[in-house]
């Protein structure tokens, strides 16, 4: 039985089937989150046969594996995105500080913007920061153009804080732990929860005083 169900269409051809498999599950992602990631309505979309999908995502799980990571590469993106708007800064104390709030703002503004693809990233299964290791950049990679999925990125700012002299190097271990609880929590109270009939500028005020009241836990005295 032939792969595509339309004749004409040869771009699937070399392995771009699971590519267009992908693309269709991220878009299904965006509309309605994890459980609207299907396998069978995703193939419906490639305008393929179901025995076709099979031959590169085993099953619906499967597919959602890897929406999820391509959900994480997207978020890491966007977080890239507000680094990379601070890095003329040439004061290493203030670019340092400025990335790592860019990493909350990020995030915050990426769960508001793309609400499917955030709660896809984090709904495929029980996240684990291990996970990614040194797999390559392919299509579903939950990694960014840096190289470095989220986690990572919150981590090298809070690295280049303490390298520029503002975190103590005794408050770094754990740091990222608190500093992601905080904006990750935010995400869902805006999202869902008592936070979700915020209009835009809101959450954007809300964002910058929860990114600063962390920044400022963090870079504070031990016992202070």
């Amino acid at each position: 039985m032939p792969d595509i169900i339309n004749p004409t269409r040869d771009t699937y051809r070399h392995g771009n089937l699971r590519h267009t498999l992908l693309e269709h599950g991220i878009a299904l992602a965006r509309e309605g989150g994890p459980a609207a990631v299907v396998l069978r309505e995703a193939t419906r979309r490639a305008g393929v046969v179901p025995n076709a999908a099979y031959r590169h995502f085993k099953n619906r799980q499967d597919l959602l594996e890897a929406v999820r990571a391509a959900a994480l590469a997207h978020l890491a993106r966007a977080i890239e995105t507000e680094i990379d708007a601070v890095q003329h800064l040439h004061e290493p104390h203030q670019r340092a500080r400025a990335a790592f709030r860019g990493v909350g703002l990020g995030y915050l503004r990426f769960a508001r913007q793309e609400p499917g693809l955030f709660r896809t990233a984090f709904a495929a299964r029980p996240f684990d920061v291990k996970d990614t290791g040194e797999d390559p950049l392919t299509d579903d990679s939950p990694r960014g153009a840096s190289g470095m999925d989220p986690f990572q990125l919150l981590g090298h700012t809070l690295d280049d804080m303490v390298a520029a002299g503002l975190l103590p190097a005794a408050q770094r271990p754990g740091a990222e732990w608190m500093a992601w609880s905080a904006v990750h929590g935010m995400a869902f109270l805006v999202l869902g929860g008592p936070l979700r009939s915020l209009d835009e500028p809101e959450c954007q005020a809300l964002a910058e005083r929860l990114v600063l009241m962390v920044e400022r836990g963090l870079l504070a005295a031990p016992g202070m």
